[in-house]
């Protein structure tokens, strides 16, 4: 294991009497509680630590946050394999094992690293105009290898073993942030008697305060704030916590990460979705970048970040330290270096500088030199040299790291989230959120308040007015002041013109000054234009070091200011999210919520394998019946065809429609009349779009003069009740109608087959189910065991069928003993496979024909509508193209090739027509069929080649079969209904 080189004996803020192992591309090395995996990094002398997007160039560790954009490993293996992780903000954790990315076969040597010799090929929009031609087929050449070129990790496909959480939490005031204007605001606001939540992304707090030295009065300031903060009840600390979105109604998603040090069994990643009443935006600044050629060497970083890693980590990246500066702050960082012992030379682009930094410079042995800067950097891994331009001419000098601070750009992202633009200001050049809502406020760097004295008196302000936008008024003493002795001083703009070699404006995406250049002389001038046309400030950085830059250097091509150029649109989420941190336990059947009907436990228990049908889990065959589905659902069709069987419809849709008006209202929701439909009496209705396509199909009975019992598939139960709520409020408020959903209330159940009547009669005895008391389509309402029954005499598989509804904490119990009953009839139950393959075979429409694209006529039911009017959907049902001769229309097909099967989704075409396109229809449903003794499906096909008795060929491509099929009735089973009206 090699040894921490570049950390120094004392100080920081990491705990040394807990080292910790961890590897990087399989090499050992050590770190300490508190590191992140940057700083350790560094502290073993570490400088390569990755490859360029595009040009595959040798990337070091740039910031100390999350603008990281060169610093993106993988760690994990297997199911906990995530790529693209700033290294910046990965805590330390022991056995941590991290890979760089893009980089094959190695990171020293990757052999794609050649295409910088291709740059000019490889410039701005490349991928736009080099792979048009030179045929119209050469994309699909060129695709494969661009595909395998693309993103940078790779993440696994093996299922993730960790668990999510997704939980919700209330706060009044809600501190974005835990630099020193958060921690003010924070403290303000508890004080004043609010229930505080304080959000920062790392996990300590303190902001720009941890870059500060640990033995001064910024430590001290910090140490007891935060133990004021921890005394009040109060107030919720929530680190390692990003807030990543800011949606409607105050809503704050953040995502919490795990803390590598806690026991194993918790949530690796918990979202969070934070309801406040206020918010006090209080989210720093991140430090801007210069421009010069080869400034994405490794060893170069921001000065921010170098002065973190020195006094938050006590590590110090280099011996021999060039500081690029354009202001105060940036000498900072170079006197803290020059304390601890590095040769430190400030390059500032300024002509004058105080006489106070001047004098500081003197005592410390750092080496000024005015009105300069970087003109270009020496080196392949890590920078060796720096050319610098000055007064005095051009001269090359030795450097291990380069430090550079282009001024501050304050964090805006959250804030334009919902809509607020920022606002330009002269005097810090950069953009602050625009107007405020009355419930949200901002604070400290991100208002352009960059000195600590007056940010903390500003987040003091801040959290006072938020508590008192909620109500919370009890006086508060000011905020205990710190000053640091920062002198803020205006930035001159580091605009620079192309170079002949590269200057990197967004390192991620390798966007240089001369795809700039480029960009604005192919006319993509509008900032957004030039993100997309660039992709720039399209990585995983989201362009927060490059945004400005950018903006700078196309206000400059245009000769306009940087307001008139504009900013981009931030939107959420602010730092990437991962999939399964949002989707939480929502995952395998928790997915989405699916529903057990009364009898699921029994038929579990009776060896139903289930099946996920819309929101409910259903028998999709018996194992009783044969080993597997293709088996079992021929041996439960003969069941029902030759005894009989029982189902659970318990997930139909069921819809209590009553009301003065509800005849009215349901002539006018279905396509076919029912105004006039009998007390005690069912009818098949089908129910239409506006736009003349069929919604659905279903059954409704009238239970008395003013009530109708309305039953719908099981899939379209939720839309159809919606449907009903949106007419009646809509479209006809006026009548007097109201629909109920009662689907939980009624277990429901199907006995079917030649022996249904006597099975009935024999569970029910008291009651008479004689073909003339309860004919087809009629109802039968009674009790049993005291519960409400109710019978319906309809039929979907072509079979005598009744459709039998008790309460349904009686349904399992009606179950059994309907079972036990017909158990003298051959009774037993079969499954949704069965079931559909039974309404195949009696000619029935389901799911796969009504498919939001077919009509009545098109599904052979134009004769129930007749020639009625004023229903939803008849005016548009009536258009021309719905009546065309080659419009698709319901057919039935039998397979005529011996050892052949027809297959749904396979296409239809007429003999010796060429197999290609759509063809000339599609197969919808298909089963094997006992009574034909081969396979019979329904399809939809062109009505001009639709006559029964020809020929059809169907090819279904993805197994590469042509079968032979001949159209007929597409009701194969007792065309007459003698079966179910007997």
């Amino acid at each position: 294991m090699n040894a921490q080189n570049k950390r120094l004996p004392a100080g920081g803020r990491i705990d040394r009497s807990r080292p910790i192992e961890f590897s990087f591309d399989g090499r050992k090395l050590a770190g300490y509680r508190g590191d992140t995996l940057a700083s350790a990094l560094l502290a073993n002398g570490v400088m390569l630590v990755g490859r360029s997007f595009k040009y595959h160039r040798p990337r070091g560790i740039f910031s100390a946050g999350p603008e990281e954009p060169n610093a993106l490993v993988t760690l994990g293996t297997g199911g906990r394999r995530e790529p693209n992780l700033p290294a910046t903000m990965l805590e330390l954790g022991d056995g941590m094992a991290a890979e760089s990315q893009n980089r094959w076969p190695s990171l020293a040597f990757d052999v794609q690293s050649i295409n910088g010799l291709f740059a000019p090929f490889l410039s701005a929009g490349f991928y736009y105009k080099t792979f048009m031609g030179p045929t119209r087929r050469a994309w699909m050449v060129y695709e494969h290898f661009i595909r395998r070129a693309a993103g940078l990790g790779r993440a696994g496909t093996e299922p993730d073993p960790d668990r999510y959480e997704v939980r919700h939490a209330f706060a009044d005031v809600a501190v974005i942030g835990g630099g020193p204007a958060g921690l003010s605001a924070a403290r303000a606001a508890a004080a004043a008697g609010a229930r505080v939540a304080l959000i920062e992304q790392d996990f300590l707090l303190g902001g720009q305060l941890l870059a500060e030295r640990t033995d001064g009065k910024a430590a001290a300031w910090l140490s007891q704030v935060q133990a004021e903060l921890e005394s009040f009840e109060t107030v919720t600390l929530m680190k390692r916590t990003s807030a990543f979105g800011l949606y409607d109604g105050n809503v704050i998603g953040l995502v919490e990460q795990r803390d590598q040090a806690s026991p194993a069994g918790g949530a690796r990643q918990t979202v969070t979705m934070l309801r406040a009443r206020s918010i006090v935006f209080a989210t720093g600044a991140i430090e801007r970048p210069m421009v010069f050629p080869n400034n994405d060497r490794p060893g170069v970083m921001l000065a921010s970040a170098a002065r973190a890693y020195l006094n938050r980590f006590a590590v110090l990246p280099g011996r021999k330290i060039i500081v690029a500066a354009a202001n105060d702050g940036a000498w900072r960082t170079a006197f803290d270096l020059a304390g601890a012992g590095a040769g430190v030379t400030v390059v500032d682009m300024r002509a004058t500088v105080s006489a106070a930094l001047a004098s500081e410079a003197t005592r410390l042995g750092v080496v000024v030199r005015t009105g300069s800067r970087i003109a270009g950097l020496h080196g392949g891994h890590a920078v060796k040299r720096a050319t610098l331009s000055g007064p005095d001419g051009r001269f090359e000098t030795a450097c291990d790291l380069v430090c550079m601070s282009g001024g501050w750009s304050p964090t805006v992202h959250l804030t334009s989230h919902l809509g607020i633009k920022p606002r330009y200001r002269d005097d810090i050049d950069g953009f602050v959120p625009g107007s405020f809502p009355a419930d949200r406020f901002g604070a400290g760097a991100m208002m352009g308040i960059y000195a600590t004295a007056d940010a903390i008196e500003d987040g003091h302000r801040a959290g006072i007015e938020s508590a008192s936008f909620c109500g919370k008024s009890t006086p508060v003493p000011g905020p205990r002041g710190l000053d640091l002795g920062e002198t803020i001083t205006a930035v001159p703009r580091d605009v620079s013109p192309a170079h002949r070699v590269k200057a990197f404006v967004d390192f991620q995406m390798d966007v240089t000054t001369k795809d700039i250049e480029l960009a604005h002389r192919e006319g993509y001038e509008a900032v957004e234009h030039l993100k997309r046309y660039t992709t720039l400030g399209m990585g995983t950085d989201q362009g927060k070091t490059s945004n400005f830059a950018a903006l700078s250097a196309m206000a400059a091509l245009r000769a306009a200011t940087v307001p008139e150029t504009g900013t981009t649109t931030f939107r959420p989420p602010f730092t990437p999210v991962a999939i399964g941190a949002l989707a939480g336990r929502a995952t395998g059947h928790h997915f989405k919520p699916f529903r057990r009907t009364p009898m699921h436990d029994w038929h579990q228990a009776n060896g139903a394998d289930m099946l996920e049908v819309g929101l409910w889990m259903r028998p999709w065959f018996y194992r009783q019946s044969g080993a597997d589905v293709n088996e079992a659902y021929v041996a439960e069709m003969r069941q029902v065809r030759q005894a009989a069987g029982l189902m659970d419809i318990s997930t139909l849709g069921k819809i209590d429609v009553q009301g003065p008006d509800a005849a009215i209202f349901l002539d006018r929701v279905y396509a076919n009349g029912f105004a006039k439909l009998p007390v005690g009496r069912a009818r098949y209705g089908v129910m239409l779009r506006d736009d003349g396509i069929v919604l659905d199909d279903g059954t409704t009975t009238r239970l008395a003069e003013n009530r109708f019992f309305m039953t719908t598939s099981t899939a379209k139960a939720a839309d159809v009740l919606s449907r009903l709520e949106f007419l009646l409020d809509a479209a006809w408020p006026d009548l007097r109608v109201a629909v109920t959903s009662v689907s939980d209330e009624w277990a429901a159940m199907s006995v079917a087959g030649p022996n249904s009547r006597a099975i009935l009669a024999a569970a029910f005895p008291a009651l008479d189910v004689s073909n003339a008391a309860l004919p087809h389509m009629g109802l039968l309402e009674s009790e049993w065991e005291g519960r409400a029954l109710r019978i319906l005499r309809l039929s979907y598989s072509g079979e005598r069928a009744y459709e039998i509804y008790v309460g349904a904490t009686a349904g399992a119990q009606l179950w059994s003993h309907l079972l036990e009953t017909g158990g003298a009839f051959d009774l037993k139950p079969y499954g949704v496979e069965a079931l559909g393959a039974l309404r195949v075979e009696k000619g029935h429409v389901a799911g796969p024909e009504i498919d939001g694209r077919t009509t009545p006529d098109d599904l052979g039911l134009g004769r129930m509508v007749g020639k009625r009017n004023g229903f939803v959907g008849d005016v548009l049902r009536r258009r021309p193209a719905f009546t065309a001769p080659d419009r698709q229309r319901l057919v039935g097909l039998e397979c005529i090739e011996d050892g052949k099967r027809l297959r749904g989704g396979a296409i239809l075409f007429l003999p010796g027509e060429k197999a290609q396109g759509h063809g000339r229809g599609r197969v919808t449903s298909v089963t094997y069929s006992p009574e034909r003794g081969h396979y019979v499906g329904l399809a939809l096909l062109a009505g001009d080649v639709a006559a029964e008795g020809s020929e059809v060929v169907a090819v279904y491509p993805m197994k590469a079969e042509t079968v032979r099929a001949r159209i007929v009735s597409p009701v194969f089973l007792d065309p007459q209904g003698e079966r179910l009206h007997g």
